[in-house]
């Protein structure tokens, strides 16, 4: 079988188990890091159940959202019709690193976001850096370890998570960006409380890399 569609078929499965995986609720470090940015136009980087581009639509973005489960699109298209703001998000399938969302954007988010086969996350995460607009922003928040109850084998398509939760420094590293053409304005681990629905409550590691690219 094709690896695109045992990846597609793997997610949807995986959306499949429950109701609803995630918490339904904004992930903290994109409501903390967007204070204070000019709404615009923003890229939602493996979107999942929506909340994140949801919340983003409430704040006046006009939003573009992949993933690569049909699943969770349908969910998260849901979720933005009952919050109202469906004329706002575009919900669009992809296999990130075969296909991209076209345009540029000002800001571009990419969360917990896994590479896919052969199609490893550093490629896909230099793909999310040229789509953003000068002055935009791109934000890329890691884990930087497993919570209590989950394991490794809850991100079989991710050839990295089991090996290695790269450092923010190090994601930074892979983004090669050209000296010069971006200001550093966050790049460090912090706590967070976990989202899902599906492992138990706890505080656990992430790493935020935030950067912006200089206008022309």
């Amino acid at each position: 079988m094709d690896e695109t569609v045992m990846d597609q078929r793997f997610w949807d499965a995986r959306y499949l188990e429950s109701e609803r995986i995630w918490s339904g609720r904004p992930n903290a470090a994109l409501v903390r890091e967007t204070a204070g940015l000019t709404p615009g136009r923003a890229l939602d980087l493996g979107c999942g159940e929506g909340a994140d581009a949801v919340w983003l639509a409430e704040q006046g973005w006009q939003v573009t959202a992949a993933d690569i489960s049909a699943v969770a699109l349908e969910r998260a298209a849901a979720h933005a019709a009952s919050a109202g703001v469906a004329d706002r998000i575009d919900w669009q399938r992809h296999v990130l690193g075969e296909t991209f969302p076209a345009g540029t954007f000002d800001l571009v988010g990419a969360f917990y976001l896994h590479g896919v086969g052969d199609r490893p996350r550093e490629d896909i995460l230099r793909f999310a850096a040229g789509a953003v607009a000068p002055g935009g922003t791109l934000l890329i928040v890691s884990h930087a370890g497993f919570l209590p109850g989950e394991h490794e084998q809850d991100h079989p398509s991710d050839q990295h998570s089991a090996a290695h939760f790269p450092t923010p420094p190090e994601v930074l590293a892979s983004l090669e960006l050209p000296d010069g053409a971006w200001e550093v304005l966050r790049c460090e681990e912090h706590d967070t409380h976990q989202i899902r629905s599906d492992v138990p409550s706890g505080i656990r590691r992430d790493g935020t890399v935030k950067v912006r690219r200089e206008a022309v």
